[in-house]
């Protein structure tokens, strides 16, 4: 299939960090209240696609954790910055062989960005737990980059949601 048929098959939207999505399901049972004050489902479940049009999940952080689950397409490289600065690069694919991988934790708290670098698309699930709320995602913006790692921003600049986006 092609991008804008598995979009159309899948009923995916524009997400607000990039690329498309639709949410396939979230768990009847629910957390306990959070810190911020309001239940989450235990877990949530995405399809989420990177395409040659709209090839980057810009740079963001998650309070949940996330699994990354590959579908088809081309690979999606995965730019992770842990809490203390480190920065990791992971590829998503089909090829094992070359190192890709077929799934990807990603820890909450870890700033991530997905790009697409090659071909027309590339398909991924997420599972989040505890379940994903927007009001548990920060975009990163570079401001707030540069006063944390101040010494990456250069490479991560093009990652990073530009205010017109």
């Amino acid at each position: 299939m092609k991008k804008n048929q598995i979009i159309t098959h899948l009923s995916l939207e524009p997400h607000v960090e990039g690329g498309f999505f639709h949410r396939t399901y979230q768990s009847e049972h629910q957390t306990t209240p959070t810190d911020i004050g309001k239940p989450r489902p235990l877990l949530t479940s995405i399809y989420y696609l990177l395409s040659n049009d709209s090839p980057i999940g810009y740079l963001h952080k998650n309070r949940s954790d996330i699994i990354h689950y590959f579908h088809s397409g081309s690979p999606l490289t995965y730019h992770i910055i842990h809490p203390e600065g480190k920065v990791e690069r992971v590829i998503l694919g089909k090829d094992l062989a070359a190192g890709q991988k077929l799934q990807l934790i990603v820890k909450g708290g870890c700033w991530k960005a997905t790009e697409l670098t090659t071909g027309e698309y590339g398909l991924v699930s997420e599972a989040v737990c505890p379940g994903f709320d927007y009001a548990d995602m920060t975009i990163a913006t570079k401001e707030e980059i540069q006063r944390l790692f101040p010494t990456i921003l250069d490479e991560l600049d093009r990652l990073i949601k530009s205010v017109q986006d």
